[in-house]
């Protein structure tokens, strides 16, 4: 995946971030919170503060530890929130650590690591949009009409039918990026 922007729900005032597919053009909208809005924004901007901001700390520490930023996965959304997982490495072996998804890419931006979304993720969440010329809003609206026909329930009836797993992801995975 890759940040395509930074928008905000017109209606709410709540900031979203879109992820992108690499290939086609299937959109991922993120609610996230202003601050984490405003992190993703300055880096991507190439803008610093004069001291480091949390998510920066976080990705300064890591690293003075011998600790690298592998990737991000946006893992699942539940209860129309979407969780993601952090993994890092140190002397070989990696570790995967729950996070929320706006802090993950985030740190994602910061590390230069590589953001990823479980295909059920994509599957179940993504926005396909046709043609080059594809406008933010287009895509926040379609994916409020997908929030509008689906439920908790909807989720809950799935996974008891046996249609939701839990996967754990590994880096062999088949993940979309």
């Amino acid at each position: 995946m890759s940040i395509y922007g930074v928008s905000f729900d017109l209606v709410g005032k709540q900031p979203i971030v879109l992820l992108k597919t690499a290939e086609g053009n299937r959109y991922l909208p993120i609610w996230i919170g202003h601050s984490e809005a405003a992190a993703i924004l300055m880096k991507l901007q190439g803008a610093t503060a004069p001291r480091p901001l949390t998510h920066d700390l976080l990705v300064n520490m890591l690293a003075e530890l011998d600790v690298d930023i592998v990737r991000v996965t946006v893992t699942e959304l539940r209860e129309n929130t979407f969780h993601a997982s952090i993994t890092i490495a140190q002397n070989g072996a990696e570790v995967e650590i729950d996070s929320r998804s706006s802090d993950a890419i985030a740190i994602a931006v910061r590390a230069q690591a590589p953001i990823f979304a479980a295909d059920e993720v994509i599957e179940e969440s993504a926005i396909e949009m046709e043609g080059d010329e594809v406008n933010e809003e287009e895509i926040v609206d379609e994916f409020k009409k997908f929030l509008d026909k689906v439920s908790a329930e909807d989720f809950v009836e799935a996974e008891v039918e046996g249609d939701v797993e839990d996967v754990e992801i590994e880096p062999d995975d088949e993940e979309e990026r």
